[in-house]
């Protein structure tokens, strides 16, 4: 029997988790897998897909001010090599009210689009296959 695959989980602090929503759900299509709060002094949402082997949590400790993205380059990127499917996560951002902004690294806007969420933090959608 063939063990389940790892789950990553990327995790980051936020001042604000309800601003984050649009972004991350409404624009790129993820959704809410578990809300928590009351946990110490921290609450937080976990964003995905259902039953895929990652996932993003956004936490906000009640008595902590996490800021703003330490920089223009701290990314994730989305890499979608099927055009249809490219096109349409561009316009589901677009139909959220995001628009594109210039990557700070000029490789990540040919063949990708990058959009900042309320934080700072950037998202490309590249319209390539990873093949490593």
């Amino acid at each position: 029997m063939q063990p389940p695959p790892p789950v990553l989980r990327v995790a980051r602090p936020t001042d604000d988790l309800e601003a984050l929503l649009p972004f991350y759900v409404d624009g790129l299509g993820l959704e809410i897998l578990y809300r928590f709060s009351g946990h110490g002094d921290f609450e937080g949402v976990m964003i995905g897909h259902p039953g895929q082997p990652y996932h993003l949590e956004f936490t906000r400790h009640l008595r902590h001010r996490a800021g703003r993205a330490p920089t223009e380059d701290n990314l994730l990127v989305f890499y979608l090599p099927v055009a249809a499917e490219y096109a349409a996560a561009l316009a589901r951002m677009r139909a959220a009210g995001f628009a594109p902004v210039r990557s700070f690294n000029p490789f990540w806007d040919d063949g990708g689009t990058t959009f900042a969420d309320p934080d700072g933090y950037r998202v490309v959608l590249f319209n390539r296959a990873w093949s490593r």
